[in-house]
């Protein structure tokens, strides 16, 4: 089924947008994440994504031309699909509007209509962006302004949770913080109040009670005494750091997930980086003094439990009388609610079957720490299970497919989602041509994308696009278990711990090292016997693994 595309609203004050460049035409194949165009806003020329896939089968807007937000921006669909209902409709709603506006008001304005429209001299309404094509409401997870606070063009606000990933909302005006309108925590539809700037001590109090009234946002509450107390902690540093006075800091991925592994608080690291970015150099040179240390202390009992080799840190806890009853309340995110919904559609339509075997991986672990005696170089047990995958579907390419209402598509390009565990759920960034990638390049994608995803930083396109995914818990000590396909694709492989146990070689029994794998398949694209055949290729490569190296 065709779908309209629309013009994006790339930022809170824009009405209108330019398409500087089409990236793609007419008849071209379209999947989700690649670029459609670049439109150019009333303050920076961006890259606009499809989150659809098809063909492209209509531009309403040529390359120099100029259109509202959401005028009709381009059709997706089937190729040779009928969109003339869609584009009758289309011309027929715009003349709609625009009769619409040209026309008198006969009806005079309400007070309520005149307090939001007629606004103080300076006083901006900040409303929530729509940050993609399918976002219908935001999540603020964090302000980093507080009423009060002077705001710069270009400051960032707040971070938003969209229906794809959390990113930083920035500025496009100055003034005073005056008004906040969705807490942390809190979700609201797009176009709601998210804050008012102007000049400080400006009374927006109308403005703000119109707003509740209408229905969009609660008042905002005051931030709770634990929460200034641990501001305070952080941000207690006469070092000079890339922190702002809202204790924000600013550091490159890699340098997070390094100083977390290290145990390291950024807020009392000084940045080498442009603007005093925290790098990874900064990070890896770091020595703390013994007053910095009793900071960094004092921080981490509030912090959250970490992961690696690091023992986990307390956590604030209520207190529950014994023989009490509690039910803790812990509100959707949008990402869980998406996570629910995709997983529920995958389980529900797709019909699952599984097959499992077990690898010897006696071979596997020689060879890896061979590999591994090569400075800078570090490849996991994981890593070449991703490689070969890439292999084996290589030479299995029905289960690099997907299915679709007329046709199954058949991917000779291979792109391997790696599932990650993040706070708010799961996430699978993906490897683009992975078949193409060497062990070591694998690894060092691997860990890049953890890093991003644990510190919420991954972009849509970095999660797009797979056409297979490995989940693995073997780190945690599972021995086997089942997955859910992570649809488009086709099927999904469970890798469990390696274990020491009695095998079977040359008619003795000894001591060997094994691991239990679990493809998860789609029958409607993926029989049986091409499953099986599938994890023979890949038993294969998993047990001698020098055949990888070719």
């Amino acid at each position: 089924m065709a779908t309209k595309v629309t013009m994006p609203r790339l930022s809170d004050t824009m009405t209108e947008g330019t398409v500087a460049t089409w990236l793609k035409k007419v008849g071209d194949q379209i999947k989700e994440g690649d670029i459609l165009a670049e439109i150019e806003t009333d303050k920076a020329t961006m890259e606009f994504e499809s989150f659809n896939s098809g063909t492209l089968l209509y531009i309403g807007v040529n390359e120099g031309e100029t259109a509202a937000v959401d005028s009709l921006l381009a059709i997706i669909g089937q190729a040779g699909e009928d969109i003339s209902a869609l584009l009758a409709g289309g011309s027929t709603q715009e003349k709609a509007i625009a009769s619409s506006v040209s026309e008198e008001d006969p009806q005079p304005k309400t007070n309520e209509q005149k307090s939001i429209t007629e606004l103080p001299k300076g006083v901006v309404v900040v409303t929530m962006p729509r940050l993609s094509d399918t976002m219908t409401e935001g999540t603020v997870a964090n302000w980093l302004k507080k009423v009060g606070d002077k705001v710069s063009e270009g400051d960032i606000l707040a971070e938003i949770e969209t229906d794809k990933a959390t990113m930083e909302f920035e500025s496009f005006n100055a003034g005073t913080l005056l008004y906040i309108g969705v807490n942390k925590g809190q979700s609201a539809p797009i176009d709601s109040v998210l804050a008012i700037i102007g000049p400080a001590g400006t009374d927006i109090s109308g403005i703000a009670e119109n707003y509740k009234k209408s229905g969009n946002v609660h008042a905002p509450k005051a931030e709770t005494d634990s929460t200034s107390a641990v501001a305070e902690i952080s941000t207690t540093n006469n070092q000079q750091s890339a922190t702002e006075n809202t204790g924000r800091i600013f550091a490159s991925p890699l340098a997070k997930q390094i100083a977390k592994e290290k145990g390291i608080n950024l807020a009392q690291v000084k940045g080498t980086g442009e603007n005093g970015r925290i790098t990874k150099s900064d990070v890896e040179n770091f020595t703390p003094s013994s007053s910095q240390s009793l900071v960094t202390s004092s921080v981490v009992d509030v912090q959250q439990p970490t992961t690696n080799n690091q023992q986990p840190t307390p956590t604030v806890k209520p207190f529950i009388p014994a023989g009490e009853k509690y039910t803790e309340e812990i509100k959707n995110s949008q990402m869980r609610k998406t996570i629910a919904k995709r997983l529920a559609e995958s389980k529900f339509t797709a019909p699952h079957y599984y097959l499992t075997i077990e690898v010897t991986m006696d071979e596997a672990m020689n060879a890896r720490a061979v590999i591994n005696t090569v400075p800078d170089t570090k490849v996991s047990f994981n890593d070449m299970v991703v490689k070969a995958c890439a292999m084996a579907l290589k030479k299995h390419p029905q289960v690099n497919s997907q299915w679709t209402a007329e046709a199954m598509l058949i991917n000779h390009h291979v792109n391997i989602g790696v599932a990650v565990a993040v706070e708010d759920g799961l996430v699978v960034p993906v490897l683009n041509f992975a078949d193409q990638m060497t062990l070591s390049q694998i690894g060092a994608s691997v860990k890049e994308l953890a890093g991003k995803a644990k510190n919420k930083k991954l972009t849509p396109a970095e999660m797009e696009g797979s056409t297979f995914t490995v989940s693995n818990l073997g780190m945690f000590g599972i021995q086997s278990f089942t997955s859910i396909i992570n649809q488009p694709n086709s099927a999904i492989l469970s890798v469990g711990a390696i274990e020491q146990k009695p095998v079977v070689k040359n008619g003795q029994i000894v001591v060997g090292n094994t691991m239990t794998i679990t493809l998860a398949c789609d029958h409607r694209t993926v029989d049986g016997a091409t499953g099986a055949q599938f994890l023979q290729t890949l038993r294969t490569y998993l047990e001698n693994p020098v055949t990888m190296l070719a």
